[in-house]
């Protein structure tokens, strides 16, 4: 029998922040997103591609590089990298009053939006899995199984509820701790150039 082809979509941040937001699970930030989507796969399914979307700090240059080093190692198992990009911003402080400069992630939802209609239309999946907790995604995750046909499935990232971003997909699953210890890159890898990375001694 022919598999079904799965396309996998992670919320890189919304992931990342999930798993930082616990000082115990932090230690997992090495984490093999094609592995881990293979854990929620049914035994008619298999992976057809994986894309990761994020961006790159721009005011710490110590956290970019080991962003950048992380991508090196997703990148060397297949995974597509989407970038969007941080726009600096005000807030007002809600204790204070007070008006700061800040940054915040933008384009990623939308990018999501538009890489799952694209792989849709270009028939690169029968049946995709989206790793978020992002409701912004309702839109375009009830809207592709109507236009196109496909199914969608959610897996919520460890920590995080997401009622009604679950209940619009076909199904859903929560991310637990397990997930993640098995699905760890090696500390050492050597890349397909034969050059080698290790883990961020700050993520140990």
């Amino acid at each position: 029998m022919k598999k079904k082809k799965v396309a996998v979509f992670v919320d890189g941040f919304n992931l990342y922040h999930a798993i930082d937001a616990n000082s115990s699970l932090r230690k997992y930030k090495w984490l093999n997103l094609k592995k881990l989507a293979a854990c929620f796969l049914k035994s008619d399914e298999q992976i057809n591609e994986v894309f990761y979307f994020t961006a790159l700090v721009p005011w710490d240059n110590e956290k970019k590089a080991r962003h950048e080093l992380y991508i090196k190692a997703l990148e060397n198992e297949g995974v597509k990298t989407v970038y969007g990009a941080f726009r600096k911003v005000e807030k007002k402080c809600r204790e204070c009053g007070k008006r700061f400069p800040t940054y915040e992630e933008k384009q990623t939802d939308v990018n999501i939006a538009i890489q799952l209609f694209k792989s849709a239309v270009q028939n690169q999946y029968d049946r995709a899995i989206i790793i978020s907790g992002d409701s912004d995604l309702i839109p375009a995750i009830t809207a592709v199984p109507k236009a196109l046909a496909k199914g969608i499935r959610i897996i919520i990232p460890i920590g995080r509820r997401a009622e009604e971003l679950k209940m619009s997909a076909d199904g859903y699953h929560k991310l637990k701790e397990r997930h993640l210890s098995s699905c760890q890159f090696e500390e050492k890898i050597v890349l397909q150039n034969r050059s080698k990375i290790m883990k961020p001694a700050e993520w140990k």
